[in-house]
């Protein structure tokens, strides 16, 4: 894609026209007309590539003389997709739709030819708490009575993946703040750790709410044990948090965010984050983001920005204290 050397004023002008404010004068021949490609860090299906579908088309709609598109680029847990954005031209025209992955993988992955200085965050866009959850057919009720009842038993604990967030809190919460082990079994996916855990083959299963636990709590094919959250969630009324179990101050959510190269200009940083802020706050998104168990977020970029620094130094400490690393 090439790079755009446009002034200061015209980048001024494509701020006001994104946003409403320019008159009629400000049109194509002043403000930048090449696609902007959003790159997904996972494959097809997944909530980082749903929510990048939804906010495409919203910033279609929205950004004058703008196309935007979604491409994929799955693989090495987010990385592929993180380091081609990370050395893509800042010019605004290519942006990363990613997870927490990019958090997390600035600790655990050693020899990345990126890092999260690469990046400025453009917005965080959603957010669902991370959980704990078993078969209906498990006697344990909550989290408590579930750490009371493995007293000096080892759990089998499925996580969707090594590395992901789910694996790296649950196994945080049971060695620093339950103090109870697990074994760890990982599955290639969500789906099938879920089938697993419905299925009684597991004693219990790391997840997010919105990886399609939520659902399956609600039908009554799972039972929510707890969830790392301030406060429960809407979707899930009926499952405690951590806290108030006996476990607070700790808190663990999976986000969709989405990220420039680093030396993007702040008019553009700004303009692009308030469309998709806007985009999150329409009815139907936020619909959708509800009935997948999500949260919306519409942060100012500064603060989007502080909340993902914020983001690498917790999963960063969990790594560290988890002796994890992927070479």
């Amino acid at each position: 894609m090439p790079r755009l050397r446009y002034s200061r004023r015209a980048l001024v002008i494509f701020a006001l026209m994104t946003l409403g404010l320019a008159g009629p004068r400000a049109d194509a021949q002043t403000a930048p007309a090449n696609r902007i490609t959003l790159i997904v860090a996972f494959a097809p299906g997944g909530i980082a590539d749903t929510l990048a579908r939804l906010i495409a088309q919203g910033m279609t709609e929205r950004l004058m003389h703008q196309t935007v598109v979604v491409e994929n680029r799955g693989g090495a847990g987010g990385n592929i997709a993180a380091e081609l954005v990370a050395h893509a031209a800042p010019d605004g025209y290519t942006l990363l739709a990613t997870t927490t992955a990019l958090a997390i993988n600035e600790t655990l992955f050693a020899n990345k030819k990126f890092s999260a200085t690469d990046f400025k965050t453009v917005a965080i866009a959603a957010s669902s708490p991370e959980a704990l959850v078993t078969s209906p057919a498990n006697p344990a009720n909550n989290l408590a009575d579930f750490v009371k009842a493995m007293k000096g038993k080892t759990a089998n604990l499925a996580i969707p993946g090594v590395g992901t967030g789910s694996d790296i809190e649950a196994e945080y919460f049971f060695k620093f703040l339950a103090k109870s082990p697990v074994q760890v079994i990982p599955f290639q996916g969500g789906a099938p750790a879920i089938n697993a855990t419905i299925g009684n083959q597991v004693d219990l299963m790391a997840t997010t709410l919105g990886g399609g636990a939520a659902a399956q709590i609600a039908g009554g094919k799972l039972k929510g044990l707890g969830i790392a959250a301030d406060r429960r969630a809407a979707v899930t009324p009926n499952v405690p948090t951590y806290a108030e179990q006996g476990f607070p101050g700790f808190t663990a959510a999976s986000w969709v965010g989405f990220f420039a190269p680093a030396k993007t200009d702040p008019e553009v940083l700004g303009t692009l984050n308030a469309t998709i802020n806007d985009i999150v706050k329409s009815p139907d998104v936020r619909k959708k983001l509800a009935d997948m168990g999500f949260d919306p977020i519409t942060l100012p970029q500064a603060q989007a920005e502080l909340l993902f620094a914020s983001e690498v130094k917790k999963w960063g400490d969990m790594v560290k204290a988890l002796g994890l690393s992927i070479k």
